[in-house]
């Protein structure tokens, strides 16, 4: 098969490129400007191209050349403050330009896998199923919820991937996470806040890259929901950090959403049931813990 993909510069997209680059398909991973991960993902299946989604001409040009069967978007605007400020780039980046992918996709009959976001949801009463009503209560979710919409509609063959809350090993070129910075406060002895009202089931990168990567090569079509299993708040998850590298939890006090003034309004209870993934991909979730193992070794 022969997979494009997208936002392979970014904490996701890279570990999607690592696995594909493991199996038999032809990957050309794609992101803007160099590449900025290590060079792994170079064999005689696997090649890396610039793109800038937000050029619908390029983009175009690109993807007819490589004449893919399947396009994974990854790439995408995430932050939920910047979305909030600078509401025409996110839309630019979110929606217009997964608009204009859909539109080179299905110019080469190839099926579209669209990573989205638990943001999509109110957070009245998760966690959610794939078949709940969505509701976001942020511009950032409201991009990708415009974008998951057009998919639909797209007559194309597609999924939509949602996940929750992204978190994995990292290094000076992929962009920190939240575990990360609960260790590096910790480790200089600074006090942080951390909420403790918002739940959530976190996701560990290299199961949701694997999840994705199922979808794709199963040729399965719908909305998934692929997360961790176990509900947490980042007050939990920080807590587990601090214990198991033995750094003093003390430091952490856990507080609600209202102590912090952010532009971008955060769903309270979001996380996912995943049956579906479970029965119909054999996705298996690594526990936190034994994922705090793995990163931290």
């Amino acid at each position: 098969m022969k997979i494009l993909l997208t936002g392979a510069n970014g904490m996701l997209g890279s570990a999607i490129a690592e696995q594909l680059a493991k199996t038999s398909h032809s990957l050309l991973a794609t992101g803007k400007g160099e590449l900025r991960h290590n060079q792994l993902i170079f064999n005689e299946k696997s090649n890396y191209a610039s793109m800038d989604i937000t050029d619908e001409i390029a983009s175009k040009h690109l993807i007819d050349a490589f004449n893919p069967d399947a396009i994974i978007h990854s790439a995408a605007m995430t932050q939920v403050d910047d979305c909030e400020l600078n509401k025409e780039r996110c839309y630019s980046i979110n929606t217009q330009s997964t608009i204009e992918l859909i539109h080179s996709a299905k110019e080469v009959n190839a099926a579209f896998h669209f990573i989205s976001t638990d943001f999509v949801f109110s957070g009245d009463d998760g966690p959610y199923v794939e078949t709940d009503q969505t509701a976001p209560v942020n511009y950032y979710g409201k991009t990708k919820e415009l974008a998951e919409q057009y998919l639909i509609q797209s007559g194309l063959d597609w999924s939509i991937i949602r996940t929750v809350l992204l978190y994995g090993k990292t290094d000076h070129i992929k962009r920190s996470n939240f575990i990360y910075w609960v260790r590096d406060n910790l480790v200089e002895r600074k006090p942080i806040k951390v909420v403790n009202d918002q739940i959530r089931t976190p996701t560990y990168i290299p199961d949701l890259a694997k999840g994705i990567i199922e979808v794709v090569e199963r040729q399965a079509k719908g909305i998934y929901h692929i997360s961790g299993d176990e509900i947490m708040t980042p007050y939990q998850m920080a807590i587990e950090v601090a214990r198991y590298l033995e750094l003093d939890e003390q430091l952490i006090t856990p507080v609600d959403a209202t102590t912090f003034s952010q532009p971008g309004m955060r769903p309270q209870r979001t996380g996912f049931k995943i049956k579906k993934a479970l029965d119909e991909l054999g996705y298996t979730p690594t526990a936190f813990k034994s994922a705090l193992a793995e990163i931290f070794s």
